[in-house]
């Protein structure tokens, strides 16, 4: 049987204020980076899925990716790519080192990181999971920029929320999160996860992502390493061009949320 590729690409250009304490989350360059990362991966055989602002709520995406868990096999192949704010809420099970669970904000509220985790446990057995998350403080979602990188058009803005927007968004909806952030089964989802899952993200934890006037950085300088497909090597050789190309406040992470898989890792990136 022939593998198969599964893609989910998202994008939020704002958020709903009606969630977000009155708050639009305004950017330029999210949709932009959602439907290129899904030409890329439709012209490398992928079956993808796109949602843009408002089609990207919780549940769709979720159930999205739950979708594509039933129908992956082994040796099948998911990329998973997210544009949008991203955010930070206190740690409520003491795992985080930093006190902070990171966030992706979709339209009708934000998504943690444990529910990512929770969300890929459904894939078999050697299914390949590959996250790409250009959103603030993403290093293992799975500060201000002062120089350019190489090349780069100065951004627009950062993919963040404001820290009085994240404080008055969590105490309006302080029950919701609390019982997403303690939800046992959430926590016990990075040990039971049995696909390979592989996170390069835009920036660290601690650190913001900058939009841009077409593609947020990130994203650009991915598809600018990536060439139309004439970039040859691994996916840690992508990563480290890619970094070579960001400026220093703004570096992406390459990180396993689970045990390292050296065959994924040393295969050309979007190899099915």
């Amino acid at each position: 049987m022939s593998k198969k590729g599964y893609a989910l690409t998202v994008g939020l250009n704002s958020v709903d204020p009606n969630h977000y304490a009155g708050w639009n989350g305004t950017l330029v360059a999210c949709e932009s980076d959602a439907r290129d990362m899904a030409t890329v991966l439709s012209g490398k055989g992928f079956q993808a899925t796109t949602l843009l602002t408002k089609q990207a709520t919780r549940e769709a995406v979720l159930q999205t990716i739950a979708e594509i868990a039933r129908a992956a096999k082994a040796d099948d192949i998911f990329v998973y790519t997210n544009s949008s704010h991203g955010g930070q809420l206190p740690d409520k099970e003491g795992d985080e080192p930093d006190g902070l669970d990171e966030t992706i904000c979709m339209y009708d509220g934000e998504l943690i990181d444990d529910e990512l985790y929770a969300a890929f446990k459904g894939f078999a057995a050697g299914v390949r999971v590959l996250v790409l998350s250009d959103s603030c403080h993403s290093g293992t979602i799975t500060r201000v920029i002062q120089e350019q990188g190489a090349g780069q058009v100065r951004p627009d803005g950062y993919r963040a929320i404001p820290p009085e927007v994240q404080a008055r968004t969590y105490y309006a909806h302080q029950e919701m999160y609390d019982k997403l952030l303690r939800h046992p089964a959430y926590r016990r989802a990075r040990d039971s996860t049995r696909a390979s899952i592989l996170l390069i993200s835009g920036c660290m934890d601690n650190q913001t992502s900058a939009d841009g006037p077409f593609n947020g950085l990130f994203t650009g300088t991915l598809l600018r390493v990536w060439n139309g497909g004439k970039f040859t090597g691994s996916y840690k050789k992508f990563w480290k061009k890619i970094t070579g190309l960001m400026p220093r406040d703004q570096s992406p992470n390459f990180f396993w949320a689970t045990a390292r898989d050296a065959a994924f890792e040393q295969e050309t990136p979007f190899t099915i």
